[in-house]
Formats: structure tokens, C-alpha cells, sequence
């Protein structure tokens, strides 16, 4: 598995587990990581974990902002009664595609389907697409290439 993927996986689990759980304190990303290792697992690359906590707390700062967008393109759904692995799913892709321009669109959205098929419901991957691809719809932006960043 890449190490982007890992580091998305892992901020899905850590998201669900604040979406059920309630309110994360201060040390709940070390005691995270030392659970998910645990003792047989080597802990993951730096790299790897600097990714992920990027992303949870990218998710954590526009959660206001990616859920309304969630609601936007769920009109018959309140966003509780989204699958909560699916939620935190559609939370980590909107992020990246909101934020994260250097990454291109669709590798953002087949990244989400193929975390949505391997930990969400049998149904969860399309679901995930579709949401995604009306959401990838509003952006200004090319679907196949990320936008450099540019050096301040």
C-alpha cells in the first residue's frame, strides 16, 4: 500500500473514531498511533503520519465547510444518517480536493472509492463516487493534474 493511502486510511479511522466517540483532546493522535501500530506493527513512515495528521486536522479547521457541501449534494439525506465511515470518507476527499491542489481530482476521488470499498459497506464505494463527481463538477480546476504550488 502507498504511504498516502496509508496516511488517508488512517485519518478515516481517526475521524470515525472522533465522529462516535465525540471531541478529541490533545493527546488523542499519539494514543491513535500507539493503538494502530499496536505491538506487532512497526509505527509508520514520518512522512506518513505528517500526512495524515495534515489531514485531519485540515478536516478538523473546514468541517463547517465540507459538510455543507456533503449536505449539498445529499438533499434527501441528513448528514447523521450518512454512514459514518462514509461521512469521515467524503470529509478526507473534499479536504483534498478543496486544499490539496498539487493532488489531481480524480486521483483524490479513486483514492476515496477504493478506502470507501475496503472499509465502508457494499454500496459505499459508488456512493462515494457519485458524491465526489458533483463535487468535482463545481471546481475551476483540471480534472486529471494538480495545480503547482507555487513558492512564497
Amino acid at each position: 500500500m502507498g504511504k498516502r493511502r496509508e496516511g488517508r486510511e488512517a485519518a478515516v479511522q481517526f475521524l470515525y473514531q472522533l465522529d462516535l466517540h465525540g471531541a478529541a483532546e490533545a493527546g488523542d493522535i499519539g494514543l491513535f498511533w500507539d493503538l494502530r501500530t499496536g505491538p506487532e506493527s512497526s509505527p509508520p513512515a514520518a512522512k506518513t503520519r505528517a500526512f495524515t495528521e495534515e489531514l485531519i486536522h485540515g478536516v478538523l479547521a473546514h468541517r463547517a465547510e465540507i459538510d455543507a457541501r456533503i449536505v449539498a449534494c445529499t438533499a434527501n439525506y441528513d448528514l447523521h444518517r450518512i454512514a459514518a465511515v462514509d461521512r469521515n470518507i467524503l470529509r478526507v476527499a473534499i479536504y483534498e480536493l478543496l486544499h490539496s491542489l498539487e493532488v489531481a481530482p480524480v486521483i483524490i476521488i479513486n483514492e476515496a472509492i477504493e478506502v470507501a470499498k475496503k472499509f465502508g459497506a457494499e454500496k459505499s464505494g459508488g456512493f462515494v463516487n457519485g458524491i465526489l463527481d458533483r463535487i468535482k463538477k463545481e471546481l475551476n480546476r483540471p480534472d486529471r493534474v494538480g495545480i503547482a504550488k507555487t513558492e512564497s
